[in-house]
C-alpha cells in the first residue's frame, strides 16, 4: 500500500491555511492591542486566551457535527469552506479597527474570526484520516505537519516584508494572509473530491476491519488504550508547553541572556522538528507508531533533564534543543494517527475533537501550574517540572495497546 503524496499535499492545504492564520494571530494581535489600544499585559493575556477557551468545547462539537452531516461536497469540506470565508472576511477588520482606533470593532471582529476558525479546525484535520488508509496515517500526518510549518513560515515572511519598523498600517499584511487562506482552500476544493474519495477509503477499511459501524461503542480494551493515550497527550503537552511558554524568562533569569538567545534555541527546535517530519513518518511506517512515540517521549524527557544541568548558553544547549525538536516531531507525527485509528468509520471528527480537547487543556493548565512552581521555587524548577511531566507521559503511554497499525485486531 502506497501513500498518495500528491493528494495528501492538497489535503494539507487546509492545515497550511489554519497555521498561517494562527502565526499571524500570535504575532500581530498582542502587538496591536498594546500599541494601538494601550491595553495592559493582563488584559491582553485574557484576550489572547479566548481562542484556547473556545477550542475546549468548539473543537469536539464541530468535529462531531462534521461526522454527522452529508452533503454533495462531503462531511468536512462545507465546514472548511464556510469557516475560511468567514475568518478571511472578518480578519480584514482587525487592521481597519486598528487604523480608526475602534476597540469595539476590533473585539467584534476578533470574536467572529475566532469562532469561524474553531468551527473548521477539527473538520480540516479530520479530512486527512478520512481520505488516508490507516496504515499510512503517520506518513500522511508528517506531510500535514510540514504543510502547517510552511503556512507559519509564509506568515512570518509576510510580516517581515509588509510590516517594517515604524509601519502601523497592517491592512496589506492581513489581506495577504487572507488571500493565502482563500487560495489554499480553493485549490483544496478543486483538487480533492472528498465525497468520492471518502467512499473509496471507507470501502477499503470495511474489507479489512471488523468494527466500522458509526457510533459503535468501543470495546473495553480499546477504550482503555484511548484513555491512556489521551492522558499521555496531556502530559507531553504539559512538558513541552511549559518550557516553550517560559523559556525566554528562564534564559534571562538563569543564563542572563536576552530574548535573542532564547529565540535562537526555540528556532533550532522548530527547524529540526520541521526537517524531521518526513523521515520520522517513514520510520514510523517501518517500526510502528508506538515505538516512535516511546522514543520521542524518552528523548524529550532526557533532553529536558540535560537542560536542567546547563548553566550557560553554549553549543551543548543547541544540541539539546535539536534533540527536543526530533523528540517533538516523533510524538507529533504519530499521536493523532493513533487516536483516530481507534475510531470507528464515521467518528473521526469526534475523536479529532477529543484529541484537541486534551492537548489544548494541557496548554491552558501548564503555564499556570508551572508558574506556581516557579514562583515558589524559582526558575530552576522549569526543566525538572518538564521532566516529571515527560515521565508521567511515558508511564501512561506504556499502557496503550491499540492504534499502532491497521493490521492489529481492534
Amino acid at each position: 500500500m502506497k501513500l498518495n503524496t500528491k493528494r495528501t499535499f492538497f489535503i494539507g492545504l487546509a492545515f497550511m491555511s489554519i497555521c498561517s492564520f494562527w502565526q499571524l494571530y500570535d504575532q500581530m494581535i498582542p502587538l496591536m492591542l498594546e500599541a494601538t489600544f494601550h491595553l495592559s499585559a493582563t488584559i491582553i493575556g485574557v484576550i489572547m486566551s479566548f481562542d484556547n477557551i473556545l477550542a475546549l468545547f468548539m473543537l469536539p462539537l464541530f468535529g462531531t457535527l462534521s461526522d454527522k452531516i452529508d452533503t454533495k461536497l462531503g462531511k468536512r469540506t462545507p465546514f472548511i469552506l464556510i469557516g475560511t470565508l468567514l475568518a478571511a472576511s472578518f480578519m480584514i477588520l482587525f487592521p481597519i479597527a486598528s487604523n480608526i482606533k475602534s476597540l469595539m470593532l476590533f473585539i467584534l471582529a476578533l470574536a467572529v474570526t475566532l469562532i469561524a476558525m474553531q468551527s473548521y479546525r477539527s473538520p480540516a484535520v479530520a479530512l486527512m484520516p478520512d481520505l488516508t488508509p490507516k496504515p499510512l496515517l503517520s506518513k500522511a500526518n508528517a506531510i500535514i505537519n510540514l504543510m502547517g510549518a510552511v503556512g507559519g513560515i509564509l506568515s512570518l515572511v509576510l510580516i517581515k516584508l509588509l510590516v517594517p519598523e515604524g509601519v502601523s498600517n497592517y491592512l496589506p499584511l492581513f489581506i495577504s494572509v487572507a488571500a493565502i487562506m482563500l487560495m489554499s482552500v480553493a485549490i483544496l476544493i478543486i483538487t480533492v473530491k472528498e465525497k468520492k474519495l471518502a467512499a473509496e477509503i471507507e470501502k477499503q477499511e470495511e474489507s479489512i476491519e471488523e468494527n466500522t459501524n458509526q457510533g459503535k461503542k468501543l470495546p473495553k480494551d480499546v477504550m482503555r488504550s484511548l484513555i491512556f493515550i489521551l492522558l499521555s497527550i496531556a502530559f507531553w503537552f504539559m512538558a513541552y508547553n511549559a518550557v516553550t511558554s517560559a523559556f525566554s524568562r528562564y534564559a534571562a533569569a538563569i543564563w542572563n541572556k536576552g530574548a535573542g538567545g532564547s529565540a535562537t534555541l526555540m528556532l533550532i527546535a522548530t527547524a529540526v522538528a520541521t526537517l524531521s517530519y518526513l523521515p520520522i513518518g517513514m520510520l514510523s511506517n517501518k517500526f510502528g507508531r508506538k515505538k516512535m512515540i516511546l522514543f520521542g517521549v524518552s528523548l524529550l524527557g532526557l533532553s529536558f533533564l540535560a537542560g536542567s544541568f546547563i548553566k550557560e548558553l553554549s553549543w551543548i544547549a543547541y544540541i539539546i534543543f535539536g534533540c527536543v525538536g526530533i523528540a517533538w516531531a516523533s510524538i507529533n507525527v504519530n499521536s493523532y494517527p493513533m487516536v483516530v485509528s481507534m475510531a470507528s468509520v464515521g467518528d473521526v471528527g469526534k475523536y479529532t475533537g477529543i484529541y484537541y480537547t486534551f492537548s489544548m487543556s494541557a496548554q491552558i493548565i501548564t503555564p499556570i501550574l508551572s508558574g506556581i512552581f516557579i514562583d515558589l521555587l524559582g526558575y530552576q524548577i522549569l526543566f525538572p517540572y518538564a521532566v516529571i511531566c515527560s515521565l508521567l507521559a511515558l508511564i501512561t503511554f506504556t499502557q496503550v495497546r491499540h492504534g499502532d497499525m491497521m493490521t492489529e485486531k481492534r
